[in-house]
């Protein structure tokens, strides 16, 4: 989920950013720290947005940049477990799909794609045996995340499954939607294989 997040911090402002207004040099700094920094705590950091108060400055002897504690707005994209989210099929593999959800990829493992026995094939498409529905590259879905691990900060991971009715591909989704009793149907065979 996207939030918009409130961060105070100390700001570094170069001498030669001195000339500009000092809002916009503060902006420009945070955006070169914070623009796609990545924290447990806090998510995946897409942009600073805009300054709400800016402190007095503190020069340092020995650097010649003034320090000046600001209080910002940040967008951030925090995943939640359980949640359902839009994405793009961005490749497709033997062992699952990646799904773009906009700073970051998910991972669908191969049996969590559908409520059908899949197959993969080398032009890189998955196909439900008995469903005969397909997932390619470009494909738009909806999928909903079961695991979410910071445990490499600069490689999060997230796992997701579109395998419950009224997920998946667009298309499915809306044969699902004009024929709710089927897909539920279709979810209780899956889970009896």
């Amino acid at each position: 989920m996207f939030y918009r997040v409130k961060v105070k911090d100390h700001v570094r402002v170069p001498p030669q950013d001195f000339g500009k207004p000092l809002e916009e040099g503060i902006l420009e700094e945070l955006r070169k720290k914070y623009s796609g920094f990545i924290d447990k705590n806090l998510g995946i950091v897409i942009s600073p947005l805009n300054i709400e108060s800016v402190g007095e400055g503190v020069l340092i002897p020995g650097d010649g940049a003034a320090y000046h504690e600001a209080v910002f707005s940040m967008l951030v994209f925090k995943p939640e477990l359980q949640e359902v989210v839009p994405g793009f099929v961005t490749d497709i593999t033997d062992f699952g799909a990646f799904i773009g959800l906009g700073p970051i990829d998910g991972m669908t493992h191969i049996s969590q794609t559908m409520p059908d026995f899949v197959s993969y094939s080398k032009d890189k498409v998955l196909q439900g045996r008995t469903t005969k529905r397909s997932l390619k590259v470009g494909d738009l879905v909806k999928a909903r995340i079961v695991a979410v691990s910071f445990k490499d900060p600069a490689n999060p991971k997230i796992g997701l499954t579109m395998r419950q009715p009224f997920l998946g591909k667009e298309e499915w989704i809306a044969e699902d939607l004009a024929n709710p009793k089927q897909a539920q149907a279709k979810q209780s065979k899956g889970k009896a294989k």
